[in-house]
Formats: structure tokens, C-alpha cells, sequence
């Protein structure tokens, strides 16, 4: 019989006592150097697990899978990404199983190096080199790999019989053909399998178990363990907690970078962790920083790890995944790969599938149609060669990009709105698109930079849902952007829409004197272009504007005309708008039967349009101006109707406002019960909005419903809250009225001295914004605590004109 002994750069034998100078690990996986000489048969013996950090969760169901039971499935594939921890996970969970005595046949491992530039260990040397662990002499060996297989069968039965169970660690696999061999047919033997491929085939169903990084704190940790390991004494994470979180977060939590970024820090015991961070923090070199090189000049580097992935993939699948970084967002759709591809569905759905399987993708969550890859992974698949037709693909992106939010923003302007195509069947389904697709739209649009007309589409399509979903910021953001490009085509009509759109969002962020310049300029441009359809827009956010800075008699005067011009022009929509903006400011010079008749006309028009949002807003509206006027059997019924149509529109910002006034209508009626209810409803939409603003007004409304409940702590603590959150943004008038209001409740308590000094806070308040009939209020208040009594109620109709049982209520 010839020899057919495989040499070292095949196989990786079972380690000896010596062997395990030349084991170390890699980012997680373990790297096995052969050493000469006879191959041992002993059976009791895994190379050493290395230390593992964060993964509890993923040993302890690893640890399940290999627990004897009679289900008959033997075979467990760990897979994740390159330099994951798949190899640290199987041998740290295999000594477990061992220290259990799940596996008294002992433990066999072969390294298959199933991605080795030198070629992978193929079935028969697998084989091979088990069978000598199991004690067959090398002359004894059959010669086709078909009789080393039914003998490799053979002599697990016989150790099953003579010992029990046994387990078998199959590290490094890249194909099921290499793993198919050695699956044992005695059901108590197990297979334990790592690869960066999920690993299937029609006759190989194994247990896939999923790795994904580690979260920041692990990360954290799993360097400062290195360090400690080497030097216990290394005071560096301690003393510098903020930058190692930074160097684990630019390591993207994949164990292979922080392994090597605490090597680098191992080497120079003298190097600071935020140096470190800095170094990492360019993207465009992180890659080349994140390698490592030893005395003996073997390396550890990201890159070569992605490499060897990289290099499997069919030409179609690499194409793909260079060209998903034309797309600059977090992850992408099907359909945008699909228009980045330029092949069809089905066809780029299999390219994203199979880098998926080779883990440099992941569908997150599996069936959403929404494709992520690891960071590190972004920027080798980014630093990649182009492919030639990569300008073409960017065309079809921004195409696809462009087609999709026109017909999106087109639902979500109503029945005004133009749309594109027919996409969406309703708006609800059009505004979870843009939810899904909103990071990925902001990202692109600087990719249209050569195309100001894309570039500035975009950004146009956008401003509608991002006011709506209350993201003022990134309105701001793309307003600026769009400002600076329309100056690049030198057309004033231009340039004034990108000042409306800068303005509005001004007002949003809550830089209302800017906003007021800003559209004040607006204004006057349109007015000597004689554009009086931009005219009017501009005059309605004008006057939005001045409310903001309690300058009421001129946003009367702007909303007023803005009422005009649209009228004129024939603009229903505008006029809607408009009128319902200008109801509010009558509200505010308390001219309130004009209020009500404004609103009462934005109602008909918005219901001749079949605008359900504008008649959303102008029942909310209609119905504070009925409150305001002690008409709250019609307000309830205004906020009720109001609330209903952002339920069926799934307007969350809107049914929270709709909570809160009715609300407050609920307590000028003194129906308490219900009115508590839907305050208490109304902030717990806010908080989920993060829109602080309207939480902190809601909160101060439901600590005076409380109050008048006579849950007296209750409502110090709302009152408490709300003047926290103006305090943390500045609103000093509206911390005024939490304050003012916080020391009616201490006073009820009473806790005198506190009263005095929240009352005394909101009398300064008051008396810095010249607003003299709250700083009445708040200065009668004081009196009343200084004096050890509560304070006059104010008049207040005390019929309860709402009954408790109509409609189930507000939450009903």
C-alpha cells in the first residue's frame, strides 16, 4: 500500500501537550500549527479553549444542541462572519459537554481549513486523519475514501458500544461535501461543525446556530481581559473607559479586531487607548490599522480575513456586493439591490442570498427584504476595484430612490399631491416605506450631487414626512444642504423655495426668531417675483413663525394674506392650510367666534377635498377653540372625531394630540377619571415619539387632573417632570406654567416653603417675558403660600357634562 499521509498545510491533527505551544488565538477562531511525528490515538483531549467574553447566551444553547436525546439530529454548524468567535464558541462549549460527561467516547478534532488560499482539507484526508485518532494504522487504511468512510462508521459503533457517545469537532468547514463524511450514523455521536458559510445542502440539514459581534460592553471587556491577562497591573482600561468603548465600537464588536486592536495595545504598554481610538476613527485606513504582526512574522489582519471569503464568491455575487456600497445607508431593500444589480428580481435576490450564506450579509430580520452588512465588511467591500459600470448603477439607485418617494410623498400630501406612480395602495403603507427607507434617502441624496434637479427632488419629497414624523433636525439638515446647492444655480426662485424649506424647519427646531427672518426674507422675494403661490406658502410659515415668538397681531396679518392669495389663486389646499393656521392666532388675540368660524371653513373645505389629515388638524383645532369658549360638549365631540381619523390614518403624533385636548377638555368638566386616562395615554405616545415638547405639555395637564383628583404626589411628580423637560430645552415661558403649577400642588400638601420657591421661579419667568397675565396668576399664588392657604379657584363650570359611560371613554 503506498503512503498517503497528508502533510501540514492540509491537516491539522489532534494536539498534543506540545502542540499547544502552537495554538493561539485569532479573533476568536484558533489557528493549530502540526507538529512531525506520530499522530497520537488518545481520545480524551480538545486544543485549549480560549477565553470567552459575552457569549453566554449562544454557549448555553450551543451546549443543548449537543445534550444526548432522540431526535437523531447529530450535526450542529456554528456560522458567522469572518473572525466572529465561531471557533472560541465550539472548543469553549465542547470542554463544557466534556466536564459534563455528555461524551465518556472521548473527542476528536480536525481542522478542515476550508478556506485556506492552499486549498481545503478535502473528505478523504478528514477521514484520514480521524482514523488515526481512533487508533487505525496508517498501513491499515483503506484505499478509497467510500471504505475509509464505512470504516470511520465502523469504529465510532465500536466505541460507542465499548465507551458511549463521542464528539466530533470539525473546525473551519466551507462546503457540506467536506462535512458530509464524517456526520455519524450512531445517533449518540454528535458533529460539531464551525464555518462562515450556513452550511446546507438537500442531504445535509444540520443545526445552524448564528453568531453575530459582541455588544459594546463585551467588547469593552473582552480587551481590558487582555490586557489584564498580560499585564495585571495595566491601569489603561480603567483609567480610560470612554476610549475603550470608542476603540470597541470601531471594531464594530468583531472579536478578530479587538483581539487585534489588544495586541496592539499589548505591544506598546505605553500607548494610550484614545491614540488608539484615533487611529481607528478614519474609515479610510481602519482596516490597515486594524493588523498585526508578530516576532516571527506571522499576521493577523481583518482584511486578509475577508479575503479569504471574498475570493469564493461567483462573479455575480462579488459584483453585487461591491456595488451595495454605492448605496450609502445602513442596509438595503431587495429593490434597491435590484436596481443597483440591473438584473431581476429573482436574480439578485440569489446574489443576496448567497453572501448571506457566506455570512458578508444578513437579511435583518430574516423575511423583512432588508440586507445589512457588518461595518469592517462595508469598508473592504468599499476598498474593493470598481466595477465598470458603477456610474450606471448609482443612475439606476437614485432612479429607483426618486420614482418610489415621489409616489410616497404623493400619498402623504393627499389628494393635492402628485403621484408618480401607483406604489402604495394607501398612505399608511407609502409612510412605512419612507419609515424603513428614511436613513438610506437622507444618505443618497449628497450622491446626486451632479444632478442638483435629483438632489434637490429628493430633498423636496422628503420635507412632508419628516415634519410629520417630527425629525425637525434632519429637516434642517437637508434644508441646508438644499439651500447651498440651489446658490450654485444662481435662479432666485430657487434659492427662495430652499430658504421656505430652511425656514420651516427653523421653526421646528425652535429658532423661531431665525425662522421669522428667514421667511420674512422668503416673503419679500416671491412678493417682487411676483410668485404668488410661493408667496402665500412663505406667508403661512410666517406666521406660524411669529406665534412662536408671541407676535400675534402680525401673525394675524400674514395668515390673513396667505388666506387671501390662496383664495385667489383658487387653491383650496393652501387656503385650508392657512385658514386653520390663522384660527389659532385669533385664538391667541382671544377674537374666538372668528376662531371657530375659520375652522368651521378649513373643516368644510378639507372634507370637499377629502383631506382626512388637514380635517384631522382642523377638529383638533376646532375643538380648543370650543373649549376655550366653555362649548365642551361640541369640543369633546370635535377631539373624538379628530381622534378617530389618526387612529385609521395610524397618525401617532396626532392621536397623541388629540389624547391630550381631549384630555383637557375631559377636565374642564371636571370627568377626571377619563381625563387622567388620556393624558396618561397621550404622554406615553410622546415618549415613544421622543417629541419632548408636547410630553412636557402633556404632563402638565395631567398633574392639574390629578390634583383635582386629589392625587396630590402624583401630580407634583407630572408637574415636577414637565418643568424638567422645559428646563432641558430651554422653553422658559412653558417651565414658567409647570412651575406655576407645581407650587399650586405643593401648596395642597402642603409643602409651603417649596411652593415658594417654584412659584417664585415662575413669577421671574413671567416677569422676564413681560408676560403680565400669567405673572398675575403666579403672583396671586405666591401670596396664597406665603400665606398658608390655597389659592382662589378659578371660575370654573362645574357641571359634569360628559358621561362617564359615552363611548368606553378616551383609550376606547
Amino acid at each position: 500500500m503506498t503512503g498517503r499521509h497528508p502533510g501540514p498545510e492540509h491537516v491539522t491533527q489532534r494536539a498534543t501537550a506540545s502542540d499547544h505551544a502552537r495554538i493561539i488565538e485569532a479573533g476568536g477562531d484558533v489557528h493549530v500549527w502540526e507538529a512531525g511525528g506520530p499522530t497520537p490515538h488518545t481520545l480524551d483531549a480538545l486544543p485549549p479553549a480560549p477565553r470567552l467574553t459575552g457569549r453566554t447566551a449562544q454557549a448555553e444553547e450551543l451546549l443543548k444542541a449537543l445534550e444526548p436525546d432522540e431526535t437523531g439530529r447529530v450535526a450542529t454548524v456554528v456560522t458567522g462572519l469572518p473572525g466572529v468567535g465561531k471557533s472560541a464558541l465550539a472548543l469553549h462549549t465542547a470542554q463544557r459537554a466534556v466536564d459534563l460527561g455528555h461524551f465518556p467516547g472521548g473527542t476528536l478534532f480536525v481542522h478542515l481549513r476550508g478556506y485556506a488560499p492552499t486549498g481545503a482539507v478535502g473528505p478523504g484526508q478528514a477521514l484520514e486523519t480521524l482514523l488515526r485518532a481512533l487508533g487505525v494504522r496508517t498501513e491499515d487504511l483503506p484505499p478509497t475514501v467510500e471504505e475509509q468512510a464505512g470504516l470511520y462508521q465502523s469504529e465510532l459503533a465500536r466505541r460507542a458500544r465499548d465507551h458511549g457517545p463521542a464528539l466530533i469537532l470539525a473546525d473551519d468547514a466551507s462546503s457540506p461535501a467536506q462535512l458530509l463524511p464524517l456526520i455519524p450514523a450512531h445517533p449518540g455521536h454528535r458533529l460539531l461543525a464551525t464555518s462562515r458559510d450556513a452550511l446546507t445542502a438537500p442531504d445535509f440539514r444540520p443545526r445552524l446556530v448564528p453568531l453575530d459581534e459582541l455588544d459594546t460592553d463585551a467588547a469593552g471587556k473582552l480587551i481590558a481581559g487582555a490586557l489584564a491577562q498580560v499585564r495585571p497591573e495595566d491601569p489603561r482600561a480603567g483609567a480610560e473607559p470612554d476610549a475603550l468603548e470608542q476603540v470597541a465600537a470601531h471594531c464594530g464588536g468583531l472579536p478578530l479586531a479587538l483581539t487585534i486592536a489588544a495586541a496592539l495595545l499589548t505591544d506598546d504598554p505605553g500607548l494610550p487607548i484614545a491614540t488608539l481610538a484615533d487611529d481607528l476613527a478614519d474609515t479610510r485606513t481602519r482596516l490597515e490599522s486594524l493588523r498585526h504582526e508578530d516576532a516571527d512574522g506571522r499576521t493577523l489582519a481583518v482584511r486578509t480575513a475577508f479575503d479569504l471569503s471574498h475570493r469564493r464568491l461567483k462573479e455575480r455575487d462579488a459584483r453585487l456586493f461591491r456595488l451595495l456600497t454605492l448605496n450609502p445607508g445602513p442596509d438595503v431593500s431587495t429593490d434597491a439591490a435590484t436596481a443597483l444589480s440591473g438584473r431581476s428580481t429573482k436574480e439578485t435576490r440569489g446574489s443576496l442570498a448567497a453572501l448571506t450564506r457566506s455570512c458578508l450579509l444578513g437579511e435583518q430580520p430574516t423575511g423583512s427584504g432588508r440586507w445589512r452588512a457588518h461595518d469592517l465588511i462595508r469598508l473592504y467591500a468599499a476598498d474593493l476595484p470598481p466595477e465598470e459600470d458603477e456610474d450606471e448603477a448609482l443612475e439606476r439607485l437614485l432612479t429607483y430612490y426618486s420614482t418610489v418617494s415621489a409616489a410616497a410623498d404623493g400619498h402623504l400630501r393627499g389628494p393635492h399631491g402628485q403621484q408618480a406612480l401607483d406604489v402604495f395602495p394607501d398612505r399608511a403603507s407609502a409612510s412605512t416605506w419612507l419609515d424603513a427607507e428614511r436613513a438610506n434617502l437622507i444618505a443618497v441624496i449628497p450622491s446626486a450631487a451632479s444632478d442638483p434637479a435629483t438632489a434637490l427632488g429628493l430633498v423636496d419629497r422628503l420635507t412632508t414626512y419628516l415634519h410629520e414624523r417630527r425629525h425637525f433636525h434632519e429637516v434642517l439638515a437637508l434644508s441646508e444642504y438644499a439651500l447651498a446647492v440651489a446658490r450654485t444655480l444662481d435662479d432666485p426662485t430657487v434659492e427662495a423655495w430652499a430658504l421656505t424649506i430652511l425656514g420651516i424647519a427653523l421653526e421646528g427646531v425652535r429658532r423661531f426668531d431665525e425662522a421669522v427672518d428667514v421667511l420674512a426674507q422668503v416673503v419679500d422675494v416671491y412678493a417682487e417675483l411676483d410668485e404668488r403661490h410661493s408667496e402665500g406658502v412663505a406667508l403661512n410659515g410666517l406666521g406660524t413663525a411669529l406665534m412662536q415668538v408671541r407676535r400675534f397681531d402680525e401673525a394675524v396679518d400674514a395668515l390673513t394674506r396667505a388666506v387671501g392669495i390662496f383664495r385667489e389663486l383658487g387653491e383650496r389646499h393652501g387656503e385650508s392650510r392657512a385658514l386653520n393656521n390663522l384660527a389659532i392666532a385669533l385664538q391667541e388675540v382671544r377674537l374666538f367666534d372668528e376662531a371657530i368660524d375659520a375652522h368651521a371653513r378649513d373643516l368644510t373645505i378639507c372634507h370637499e377635498l377629502g383631506d382626512r389629515l388637514g380635517e384631522s388638524a382642523a377638529l383638533n383645532n376646532l375643538g380648543v377653540a370650543l373649549r376655550l369658549v366653555g362649548r365642551f360638549d361640541e369640543a369633546a365631540q370635535a377631539h373624538t372625531r379628530d381622534l378617530a381619523i389618526c387612529r385609521e390614518l395610524d397618525d401617532r403624533h396626532g392621536e397623541g394630540q388629540a389624547l391630550g385636548n381631549l384630555g383637557t377638555v375631559l377636565q374642564e368638566g371636571l370627568v377626571l377619571d377619563l381625563a387622567i386616562d388620556a393624558h396618561t395615554q397621550a404622554v406615553a405616545i410622546y415618549r415613544e415619539l421622543d417629541d419632548r415638547h408636547r410630553e412636557g405639555g402633556t404632563l402638565n395637564n395631567l398633574g392639574v387632573a390629578l390634583r383635582l383628583a386629589h392625587r396630590v404626589d402624583e401630580s407634583i411628580e407630572a408637574h415636577t417632570q414637565a418643568a424638567d423637560i422645559f428646563r432641558e430645552l430651554d422653553d422658559r415661558h412653558r417651565e414658567g406654567g409647570a412651575l406655576n403649577n407645581l407650587g399650586i400642588a405643593l401648596i395642597e400638601v402642603p409643602r409651603l416653603d417649596e411652593a415658594v420657591t417654584a412659584l417664585t421661579q415662575a413669577l421671574r419667568i413671567y416677569r422676564e417675558f413681560g408676560d403680565s397675565h400669567n405673572e398675575a396668576i403666579a403672583l396671586r399664588n405666591l401670596d396664597a403660600a406665603r400665606a398658608d392657604r390655597l389659592p382662589p379657584p378659578a371660575k370654573r363650570e362645574k357641571r359634569r357634562w360628559f358621561r362617564r359611560g359615552r363611548a368606553g371613554g378616551p383609550g376606547a
